[in-house]
């Protein structure tokens, strides 16, 4: 069955045997090692700017980022205002996403004026409050300060993150709480105006008033954290003092020197923890659960931020994974442009679009994993129905060329001559090394400096990616566009990449016009059978005829090339329309592997009868071997195990009818899938669905940490039997498994059964 191999990175083992999928083949070492170093990590230009320019601008596009349903805390997060040099374009006008837990929802708000001293305020305001947040060091916060006396002229990260007061930006909240103590031209900011003497509470740098410390930031030397105060407690000697060793002493008891013991405790709690709140496993498994409260003696703290409230910080918190976030769909939705005018009539969002540029390796909700077996299944229609129509090879010929049209290497070429790369999402977002707009480098002192391309493009860094990667992301661009816009989106994708394919081109083949059909075959029977009367009912006769049958005339293996492809697109679409995106992408797949395999599809002929109509010069012999076989052909086809040690020739005859059906119905898929889906039923779901043997054996190996299972082959001719062991090492001992079969695929489906058993049982025990 040459036209059985699956198409693409998301079924190396949708066929029997698990051999390598189209879009893997054809991929040497020197292909990968030509793609995989040095591949650009693009960055969005409406965040890039320097910052003598950006505060000269005058004019500034604002959004509200809103921030709904905070995890693990009891603080409601405020609003934040994010202040950008243009227009973000019309995806975000309104558009939301979940990170850690909370809903975001960014709107476009206005642009507003400020002026240089408003910019330079926000600017010491944000890196400020997000060095305390993500460093949480001390001589980080206080260079963070100092840095603002310097202008920063070189291209880089630039924006402003403003607190939000009543849908408006909190000028007064901004310039109070960047006056610290540290700088000493400003110790007249130790107290607001509305305040009396008599409210002075001391600190380390001198008195400062309750409204100041309300809500303010401050730094213990003696225990060498941030806290946020929150409120004041009236103070006697039985009142306990929380230290970073968290012993529970009174202030006598510690042997501090306060001035004044009759001073009220500042209530307190610990800064938020930042956290890459993108990752798929945040907060799950874990109780929520708000930040300890501690009591604090004034006299020992170093006010760093005043005022600051608790809603604020936690916001703040969540700013790098925010923007982290907004920076990878404004590069999606740069990536449509790109794309050009053709695909602008194409209704997909920047998130679809994301989907399918964020591998596995980031660890987030989703992925590409998903959508590219969708574009998998695809492409490899598309491409099988064009070379059918256009050229008139035989069937090997034709798989040999659709090979070479979607393996990686070519797909990754096409992706480097589109520039396509450096939108792709290779690694888990990190937030040490994110950049704090505002001082150009990130909290390890690393400098990020951002370089203009010649396609227009700026790029943050360059990474190593593999080839397969780069080819896996255009399968699920393709993915997208089909899921979001459908069937001719996902082709015009196909085209603007450089692709020279035609689609549902008159498919005309060279037949005999047969007359007497029904001295051939039992075509009543068979249309019963499929529900479907054909216009054309040589296509019938050639879809049942083996190529042993009649040397001279039509046999059905161009047939089979085509209904391949059709049928595993089709029911690749249904399960992912049918489950996704309730199921994993792992289940996805396995219902794929499942159901688009030899064994299926050769159980399904022989239930329905198919075997008795095929036009074979052995046919006969195959009719009594099954009748006299014993083995019942009721039940599901789907799996591994109803129709393994079948004739392929059997399999064949599904793929081929779902061709004639296809070019009969004049490309119309639907009727081929209602006609095929009575001979498959029931299908696949993901309580019923079997896993692939061989590939089930390898992720037990991979969880538990065994060696590789190993594989061994011997061929009795005589007999015509194939005998394949499978072995593994696990815990100091030899385990095995045995498989015989007609051909090797089938002895190692078998060897990997028995082993798997053996390993269960042994992990119960």
């Amino acid at each position: 069955m040459g036209g059985s191999a699956g198409a693409g990175a998301g079924v190396a083992d949708a066929r029997v045997g698990g051999a390598p999928s189209e879009s893997e083949e054809g991929t040497g070492g020197n292909a990968e090692d030509k793609y995989q170093h040095g591949q650009p990590v693009y960055f969005p230009e409406e965040l890039v700017d320097n910052w003598v320019s950006f505060s000269r601008r005058g004019l500034y596009y604002c959004y509200n980022i809103s921030l709904r349903g905070c995890l693990n805390t009891t603080a409601t997060p405020a609003d934040i205002i994010l202040a950008v040099k243009c227009d973000m374009g019309p995806e975000f006008l309104c558009n939301s996403f979940n990170s850690g837990g909370v809903d975001v929802t960014i709107r476009y708000m206005s642009i507003v004026h400020l002026n240089q001293e408003q910019v330079i305020f926000a600017r010491r305001f944000q890196t400020t409050i997000l060095s305390l947040l993500i460093g949480n060091d001390h001589s980080e916060v206080r260079d963070a300060i100092k840095y603002f006396h310097e202008l920063q002229v070189s291209v880089g990260v630039v924006y402003l993150l403003l607190p939000s007061v009543s849908g408006k930006i909190d000028w007064c909240g901004i310039k109070f709480s960047t006056s610290s103590v540290y700088d000493a031209t400003e110790k007249d900011m130790g107290h607001c105006h509305s305040c009396k003497d008599a409210d002075l509470l001391q600190t380390m740098d001198g008195p400062c008033c309750r409204c100041m410390l309300q809500n303010s930031v401050v730094y213990i030397p003696r225990d060498g954290k941030f806290y946020n105060i929150t409120g004041f407690l009236d103070l006697n000697e039985n009142n306990p003092l929380h230290f970073r060793d968290k012993s529970v002493v009174s202030s006598k008891r510690c042997g501090l020197s306060l001035t004044s013991e009759s001073n009220p405790l500042l209530v307190a709690s610990g800064l938020f923890t930042v956290q890459n709140f993108l990752y798929k496993c945040y907060g799950k498994g874990k109780e929520p659960s708000g930040r300890i409260a501690v009591k604090l003696p004034s006299e020992l703290c170093r006010v760093v931020m005043a005022p600051v409230s608790t809603n604020i910080l936690c916001s703040f918190s969540f700013v790098p994974s925010i923007m982290y976030r907004i920076q990878c769909l404004l590069l999606s939705a740069k990536l449509k442009i790109q794309l050009g005018p053709r695909m602008q009539q194409f209704n997909i969002t920047a998130l679809k679009i994301l989907e399918a540029l964020t591998t596995k390796e980031c660890q987030e909700e989703f992925s590409l994993e998903s959508i590219e077996t969708l574009g998998d299944s695809f492409l490899k229609y598309v491409t099988g129905q064009h070379l059918f129509s256009k050229y008139k090879h035989r069937e090997g010929k034709l798989t040999s060329m659709r090979k070479e049209l979607v393996s990686n290497t070519t797909l990754c070429q096409l992706a480097c001559n589109r520039n396509l790369v450096g939108y792709i999402r290779g690694e888990e977002f990190n937030i040490k090394k994110w950049i704090i707009p505002g001082l150009g480098y990130d909290i390890c002192g690393n400098t990020k400096c951002l370089f203009l391309l010649t396609n227009n493009m700026y790029i943050l860094k360059e990474i190593s990616i593999k080839s397969k990667r780069i080819a896996d992301t255009v399968e699920a661009l393709i993915g997208a566009y089909l899921s979001a816009s459908g069937e001719q989106a996902a082709f015009h994708f196909m085209k603007s990449l450089g692709m020279d394919l035609e689609l549902h081109n008159e498919m005309q083949d060279e037949r005999k016009i047969i007359t007497k059909s029904e001295e051939i075959i039992d075509v009543r029977s068979l249309e019963t059978m499929l529900g479907y009367a054909f216009n054309d009912r040589s296509l019938l006769i050639e879809a049942l005829t083996h190529g042993s049958y009649n040397n001279a005339g039509p046999c059905y293996e161009r047939l089979e090339f085509l209904g391949d492809a059709v049928l595993d697109h089709i029911l690749t679409d249904y399960f992912y329309k049918q489950y996704y995106p309730g199921c994993t992408p792992a289940l996805l797949t396995n219902l794929r592997k499942a159901s688009v395999n030899n064994c299926c599809y050769a159980h399904a002929a022989v239930k329905a009868g198919l075997h008795k109509h095929i036009l074979h010069s052995s046919s006969n012999q195959m009719i009594n071997d099954l009748e006299n076989s014993g083995r019942s052909f009721s039940g599901p086809s789907h799996g591994w195990e109803p129709g393994i040690g079948l004739p392929e020739d059997l399999a064949d005859l599904i793929e081929s009818i779902a061709g004639a059906i296809y070019l009969d119905s004049k490309h119309k898929k639907e009727v081929v899938w209602r006609a095929m889906r009575r001979l498959l039923e029931p299908l696949a779901t993901p309580k019923t669905v079997e896993l692939y043997p061989v590939s089930e054996l390898k992720e037990i190996c991979e969880r538990r940490k065994y060696p590789k299972p190993l594989y061994s082959k011997t061929r009795d001719s005589g007999v015509g039997v194939t005998r394949v062991d499978a072995k593994v090492k696990a815990a100091g001992t030899v385990y095995y498994g045995t498989g015989e079969g007609r051909n090797k695929k089938v002895a190692k489906i078998l060897a990997a059964k028995a082993l798997l058993q053996k390993l269960k049982v042994a992990s119960v025990a």
